[in-house]
């Protein structure tokens, strides 16, 4: 294991050491001593605010033909903190104990993490009314934020920029991914796109609500009545769907959940070899108003045992970004509470919860992007079964040669255990994951580093074993 100091922040949590960043009328930020590591705020929108945190790579190689790359992550829920649960749960240099972690994606890449959309995290808006209520309204906010970042940073724009999404996410990501290329187009925004990766990504809800009753049938979690009452629901959403329904499309994907719950006997979404939480107490919850989303999230007994990184429920991922994170930060406002998932932002979008975004997908690869789909094999929420129906939907000219190809399998390191398959033609690319859940990165370390550094072409020179 690195000892403390490999990443720059020694003791960086417990004696605050930082100097002021510049301040303008719509920014604001501060960044630690050695310079490796910035935060602050961007006004994306007059009383909206953005929060962002770069960490620069102590692992940086410096190789003219393959430039040091940054990757932008993009977490899901909607309304899921990045700052936080990707930062802390899964990829940052430290883990929820602030111990190193071994299998950073700092080891390949610049880490940039946003708390998107605003209301997300230590992002907040002034004024309800300002909260976003579609994918694109977002992105238009990433890509102004990305502009403020990057236009007069002439370092960061030499790294080519990688949006990396996780769930929900993913749907962001491409409607950013869009958005910035116009910007760049008109001169507006100074990046250079690299690609996308979806992990585990909604892209399409229909083929998921569709993917949950024939899988969990086939896993022995549902039976025959189970598997209808289940496709009996889908159908509903896919009728809502097309009649362009889509706030009553959400409200039935929470009642799907119900079902798939009680008929599964509480299937964790997120892993669906274990069980979630959800009970009595859980279910009275959400009849009491709170989003399925949210509660389906705080009783998954997977994502709890990624949040709850501390050893207890009281020391907790909000209570470390409540306390010792906020005090090294300094610049969050005192009427800004931390939540790991913002019911607001949920709430915000329900009417574009539901709405696909492969014809995003399709425009990109059209366009040349390079664009990397990965799953892990015992997800529910984002089934592996689903992301492949959505892919099957695409338009792009190269699907069919995609299609024909054969797997490769891949492994890590010394390791040759089986650890999942990959396949690509011209700019898309796919990995299926074996092991893991909804998240990865924590669940299979190894292979996801590697996959990141395949995915941003890193000329990094370390390798974990």
């Amino acid at each position: 294991m690195e000892k403390f100091q490999a990443f720059g922040i020694t003791l960086v949590f417990f004696v605050i050491l930082f100097q002021e960043g510049s301040v303008t009328c719509s920014s604001r930020s501060s960044r630690n001593e050695d310079g490796s590591e910035e935060w602050g705020y961007v006004q994306i929108r007059s009383k909206a605010h953005l929060f962002w945190w770069l960490y620069r790579s102590p692992y940086r190689v410096d190789n003219p033909s393959k430039p040091w790359p940054i990757i932008l992550w993009l977490q899901g829920g909607p309304g899921g903190s990045g700052v936080g649960f990707g930062n802390f749960g899964e990829i940052g240099p430290l883990d929820g104990n602030l111990k190193p972690r071994d299998f950073t994606w700092l080891r390949k890449a610049d880490l940039l993490f946003v708390d998107n959309p605003v209301g997300t995290g230590y992002s907040y808006v002034e004024d309800s009314d300002l909260y976003v209520k579609t994918d694109e309204e977002a992105a238009t906010d990433l890509t102004t934020l990305l502009a403020e970042l990057f236009n007069n940073d002439v370092n960061l724009q030499k790294s080519p920029l990688f949006i990396v999404a996780e769930s929900y996410g993913g749907k962001f990501a491409v409607a950013l991914a869009l958005s910035a290329l116009k910007a760049i187009q008109q001169g507006t925004l100074k990046v250079i796109l690299g690609g996308v990766a979806l992990g585990d990504s909604w892209i399409s809800p229909e083929d998921f609500v569709f993917s949950w009753g024939p899988l969990l049938k086939d896993l022995s979690r549902l039976d025959d009545n189970g598997l209808q009452k289940a496709n009996s629901i889908a159908e509903r959403i896919k009728q809502q769907l097309e009649a362009g329904q889509f706030a009553d499309a959400t409200n039935s994907w929470g009642d799907l959940e119900d079902e798939i719950s009680t008929s599964s006997n509480s299937v964790d979404f997120y892993n669906f070899l274990q069980d979630s939480d959800i009970g009595s107490n859980g279910l009275n919850e959400m009849e009491l108003g709170l989003s399925k989303e949210v509660a389906i999230m705080r009783y998954s007994k997977y994502l709890m045992s990624k949040i709850s990184t501390l050893g207890s429920e009281e020391d907790d991922l909000e209570k470390l970004l409540n306390g010792v994170i906020r005090k090294k930060l300094k610049i969050i406002p005192e009427n800004v509470t931390y939540e790991v998932q913002s019911w607001e932002v949920f709430e915000s979008l329900v009417t574009d919860f539901m709405k696909p975004r492969i014809s995003e997908v399709d425009e990109l690869l059209a366009l040349g992007v390079n664009v990397t789909v990965y799953n892990g094999q015992v997800d529910l929420i984002c089934a592996t079964k689903g992301t492949e129906a959505w892919l099957k939907k695409l338009k792009w000219e190269g699907l069919e040669s995609f299609l024909e190809k054969d797997r490769t399998p891949i492994y890590c390191g010394s390791d040759k255990t089986t650890k999942g398959f990959f396949k690509s033609h011209k700019n898309l690319h796919f990995y299926w994951i074996l092991g893991a859940g909804h998240f990865v990165p924590t669940d299979e370390p190894c292979v996801a580093l590697d996959m990141v550094g395949a995915i941003t072409q890193s000329p990094a020179i370390l390798n974990i074993q």
